[in-house]
């Protein structure tokens, strides 16, 4: 018998070894970047097309440094976009994830175009096993990296606000459902 696994449109069975591999090299990844807090690879993105991170930031273009840091780094280097966050940011939550990716980025000064070795599988370069990367930070900036204004707090509702509107909330959601 020949052991494999079929890889397609995820998600497929490779997906579970992939979520494995990730939790199991975190503390390999920390022990060269102890900067780092935590990553996901995604499933939808194939482990390859994007990796998540949060870090520890301690200087102005921190982000950077650990993305390339990330690219020569085993099997990291096949990662087509990594995008590094600040510390407090949940990486394995989607939404806020590109919540935070959509408001903290200006793609002038935050992103970074590399070449270098893609995944063999990644049909979107013109040759095979080599291609784009895109780095980006999505970190709070500071003065010292030529951010000029304030940078904002997040705003949060109050909890005693959360508890009065989201009943509210839901049940107008309910009624929205109930009228399609």
């Amino acid at each position: 018998y020949l052991s494999t696994t079929v890889v397609g449109k995820p998600p497929m069975e490779d997906g579970w070894l992939g979520k494995a591999t990730e939790r199991i090299f975190l503390p390999l990844v920390q022990f060269n970047l102890p900067e780092i807090v935590d990553y996901n690879l995604p499933i939808s993105g194939c482990f390859h097309n994007f990796a998540f991170v949060s870090i520890k930031k301690r200087y102005p273009g921190h982000a950077f440094k650990v993305i390339n840091a990330l690219w020569g780094l085993g099997q990291l280097m096949f990662e087509k976009h990594i995008i590094v966050f600040d510390e407090w940011v949940n990486v394995q939550d989607i939404n806020e994830v590109l919540w935070i990716w959509g408001n903290n980025v200006d793609p002038s000064r935050d992103v970074i175009i590399q070449k270098g070795v893609i995944d063999v599988l990644d049909h979107s370069t013109n040759l095979p096993g080599f291609g784009g990367k895109m780095g980006i930070d999505a970190t709070t900036k500071w003065k010292e990296e030529g951010y000029t204004r304030d940078w904002p707090e997040v705003a949060r509702m109050d909890e005693e606000v959360k508890k009065k509107v989201l009943p509210v909330w839901y049940e107008i959601l309910q009624k929205m459902k109930g009228e399609r």
